[in-house]
């Protein structure tokens, strides 16, 4: 049986985002155009960023690759079990500080804005993102050569989802779960009056 993975929200969102999910079954068979590339990348190029600092970076490893199997194999075991399908794995790096040495607190925030956006285009495209948490940072960043103020945050698995992919019954069971956020009113936080104004 198929599950909705819309999200049921308070009022109507725009397709885009309440369609978005990030499932694990994916198209063995699909190859990423080198168009549908470039927008996904340019979507993140074009997100805001502290002072248009623009501290996001990108590496590009597509199926069938050496390099996409080096990035693989920095997955955590349970990741490798299905992201092989993916058309492509992108690791996602912040740079923390700037040509000057100077820190950049908010270089982690912009760039999952930057990862965020790409995700909608993503979805535009007819694609699917899942974002992976669970590698080897230190082995990866080794792996790029990564600077030290680079630092490796995610790895997007990229591709088209594939509704009959096999996957390990704990896994396939996710797929068919409904989606769930915690309660919208349990997100805010009240703000506190101020002193009186005289």
């Amino acid at each position: 049986m198929t599950v909705s993975k819309t999200a049921v929200t308070a009022v109507p969102l725009h397709p885009l985002l309440a369609g978005r999910w990030s499932p694990r079954g994916l198209d063995t068979a699909h190859e990423l155009t080198d168009v549908q590339l470039t927008a996904l990348l340019e979507a993140a190029r074009w997100a805001p960023s502290a002072n248009n600092s623009q501290p996001w970076r990108f590496a590009v490893a597509r199926r069938g690759t050496p390099e996409f199997a080096a990035v693989q194999e920095a997955l955590a075991a349970g990741n490798q079990l299905w992201a092989h399908a993916a058309s492509a794995l992108v690791v996602v790096a912040a740079e923390t500080a700037g040509p000057d040495g100077a820190p950049r607190p908010w270089a982690v925030y912009d760039t999952g804005q930057a990862v965020a956006h790409l995700s909608v285009q993503a979805e535009h495209e007819g694609l699917a993102v899942h974002q992976l948490g669970g590698f080897d940072r230190d082995r990866v960043a080794a792996l790029l050569d990564l600077p030290a103020p680079v630092v490796p945050l995610v790895v997007l698995a990229l591709g088209r989802r594939d509704e009959e992919a096999q996957l390990p019954e704990a896994l396939a069971a996710r797929e068919r779960t409904a989606r769930e956020r915690l309660p919208l009113d349990t997100l805010l936080v009240p703000v506190p009056a101020g002193p009186a104004q005289d």
